[in-house]
């Protein structure tokens, strides 16, 4: 047999093999959403649910530039990754940025819904202790 024919044969059949695994993953996570505070909104009656999703939308138009400069600094990262000689301390200091973006928006996103959470009803909160129930990696007690 070819050899080039056997090999081109393998590398088709590994991507194949490899798009059949990376669609099948796509599909389990579609139908097994994440369980965070802020895909518990998702949860929530439809009024609250606007309200809630409204309350992020907010936090992110407000902290566009945090997110911008967090975008950057692992551009800035993935940059100095593939320069020839590594400056650690480059990189250190770029992948610092940008952990210290996620942590800012991070915390303001957990202030806004310490806000909602104030103002909701205890069958809300329930939803939102759920899903840090379930993100803990414990199941969410069954409601009576």
């Amino acid at each position: 047999m070819n050899p080039r024919l056997v090999a081109a044969s393998l590398v088709l059949n590994v991507f194949l093999i490899g798009a059949l695994a990376g669609g099948a993953g796509w599909l389990i996570g579609k139908s097994n959403p994440g369980f965070s505070l802020e895909s518990a909104g998702g949860r929530l009656p439809v009024a609250d649910r606007k309200a809630f999703r409204q309350a992020l939308r907010e936090v992110r138009r407000e902290s566009r530039d945090v997110i911008l400069d967090g975008q950057a600094a692992r551009r800035e990262a993935a940059s100095l990754l593939q320069q020839p000689t590594l400056d650690s301390n480059a990189l250190a200091a770029a992948l610092e940025r940008a952990r210290n973006a996620d942590v800012t928006i991070r915390t303001r996103l957990e202030q806004r819904i310490i806000e909602f959470a104030a103002s909701s009803s205890p069958e809300d909160r329930q939803l939102l202790a759920d899903a840090l129930l379930r993100r803990a990696g414990r199941p969410a007690k069954k409601s009576p």
